[in-house]
């Protein structure tokens, strides 16, 4: 839910960051606005089994630093989804894929964003500054004019667990803004409906969504991709499905840790 940042709250923000830095007062730039989130906090980790039918082709995790960090005068989340192929199977295909976004801790948007993708004898590093009050993202590439409080692969996903997806309906859709390839797109993350499924780190309750931009594969992927999200306020991703040609690839999530208040969603 985003609410307007009110003076009391732009007070306490700014009396907290004072206290847990030990000075007189904030010398942060102020909020731009406030989401409410009580989905994620400092350390959260999600461990995940990535596979192919039957076959067990690698790992992913999402991290959530354990500190704050500080970008464009902003405290913010520090956020990686790390993708990796298990050694054995490298000699087919060897993946080391690493996205990196710095949201803001009031506004749950990005600042910065990163990409390092090591995928067999392909390489890319890709990085984006986004001045949220200019309106520009600032990559490797150039300079290109973007909308309010846009948003990376990473950090979209992260805004969607804020949002009041208990309530939701099938056939709702939740839009915002995403910036990839140099464009910005519109993003609509469709709610398809409520499923109990079962994966390793046990027996969850969830929201099943879709997100789709408009133009080109969700999230820069080939094909549909599908999430089982806790049905609860934490809204963890259980599972991640990539719809291709022959199948699906599949992220089953196998452990957490870190989250900010109890799985709900949880049944066994």
């Amino acid at each position: 839910m985003i609410k307007p940042l009110t003076r009391p709250v732009l007070l306490a923000a700014g009396l907290s960051l004072a206290v847990s830095l030990g000075v007189a007062g904030d010398t942060t730039a102020p909020a731009m606005r406030y989401v409410e989130n009580s989905a994620f906090g400092f350390g959260e980790r999600l461990e995940y089994d990535v596979g192919y039918k039957f076959i067990s082709a690698g790992t992913a995790v999402f991290q959530v630093a354990k500190d704050p960090y500080t970008v464009q005068n902003r405290p913010c989340y520090k956020v990686w989804f790390e993708v990796r192929s298990h050694k054995n199977l490298e000699f087919v295909y060897k993946v080391r894929d690493t996205y990196t976004t710095w949201l803001d801790i009031d506004g749950i948007f990005p600042w910065q964003f990163t990409q390092a993708v090591r995928e067999n004898n392909y390489s890319r590093n890709f990085k984006a500054v986004f001045d949220q009050v200019q309106h520009k993202a600032r990559t490797s590439e150039g300079e290109f004019d973007i909308p309010d409080f846009v948003h990376d692969i990473v950090s979209a996903f992260y805004f969607i667990r804020t949002q009041d997806l208990r309530s939701a309906r099938r056939g709702d859709v939740i839009r915002l803004k995403n910036f990839h390839d140099r464009e910005s797109h519109n993003l609509a993350v469709k709610i398809l409906g409520r499923e109990q499924i079962e994966v390793d780190a046990g027996v969850f309750n969830t929201v099943v969504v879709e997100p789709v931009i408009e133009s080109g594969s969700p999230f820069g992927f080939e094909g549909r991709l599908v999430m089982w999200m806790s049905d609860d306020d934490r809204k963890i991703p259980i599972k991640v499905s990539t719809q291709i040609p022959i199948g699906s690839i599949d992220a089953e999530l196998r452990q957490y840790s870190g989250t900010r208040g109890k799985i709900d969603a949880k049944v066994r």
